[in-house]
């Protein structure tokens, strides 16, 4: 599905990213981890095709990301950003912009543009929300509407940064039990995670990076007995008997 080859990324020509190589299997959910600084939004960012690469290559379905025209692209990935503003605008209007790149010269929805719209508004709990101003909704409210939106576009690869920022631990669950189902409907989600305990609950797979390399990826079980969360976040990772991971401060 998602390929990354040798990938050197970075801003004003100084590299964040270097050389980094993993594949993401199709119908995975992978998360993006690591310390702050060491270039997770900046991959997802180079995967979006919202930063220009400074080396290698990244591929979508063998093809490189860079072959594919802008409308043709955003039918195969969806890109849901950490932070975003609430525009003056309602619930629906919001996720129907996720059918853009499907419409044409016209930009008016047809029949089936309106029902992709309604099942990723229900499929994430917002179409009671519907006639809503975006703004008068909760910062989880809100980030569930925009993952409808990315819903809405249609896509098989649907790549989201921190999102769960900001958000009460109850609506994390709540959002991150919502992304957890996204593989079983057919979707390829990576996202970047702060948070290493949800990463290793949530997530089929995980890419560990620090100072901007790869340093290991493989299931949550695999990077858990390798022992690079420890060194590489200073910390004690331990596991209870219900498969849930907690952390202790390093032995001084």
């Amino acid at each position: 599905m998602l390929e990354l080859r040798d990938v050197t990324a970075g801003y004003g020509g100084t590299p964040v990213l270097r050389n980094v190589t993993f594949s993401v299997p199709a119908g995975s959910l992978t998360a993006l981890i690591g310390p702050n600084g060491c270039g997770k939004t900046t991959l997802l960012r180079a995967a979006a095709r919202q930063l220009p690469l400074s080396g290698g290559g990244i591929l979508l379905d063998g093809r490189p990301i860079s072959a594919y025209g802008r409308t043709e692209f955003a039918r195969k990935a969806a890109f849901m950003p950490q932070v975003r503003s609430a525009p003056a605008i309602t619930v629906g209007a919001l996720v129907s912009h996720g059918r853009f790149p499907h419409l044409g010269f016209s930009r008016r929805l047809r029949p089936e543009d309106r029902d992709a719209v309604q099942a990723a508004m229900e499929a994430t709990g917002v179409a009671e929300w519907a006639h809503r101003d975006l703004r008068s909704l909760s910062g989880g409210e809100r980030q569930r509407v925009y993952l409808a939106m990315a819903l809405a576009q249609g896509t098989d690869l649907i790549l989201l940064d921190e999102p769960t920022t900001y958000l009460d631990p109850g609506r994390q669950f709540e959002l991150l039990d919502l992304i957890a189902s996204l593989p079983g409907r057919g979707k390829t989600v990576v996202m970047v995670l702060h948070d290493l305990a949800h990463a290793l609950r949530y997530s089929d797979r995980l890419v560990l990076l620090e100072q901007g390399r790869l340093v290991q990826q493989g299931t949550p079980e695999a990077l858990y007995a390798g022992g690079q969360l420890d060194r590489v976040f200073s910390i004690r990772s331990r596991r209870s008997p219900d498969g849930s991971y907690y952390f202790l401060p390093p032995e001084r």
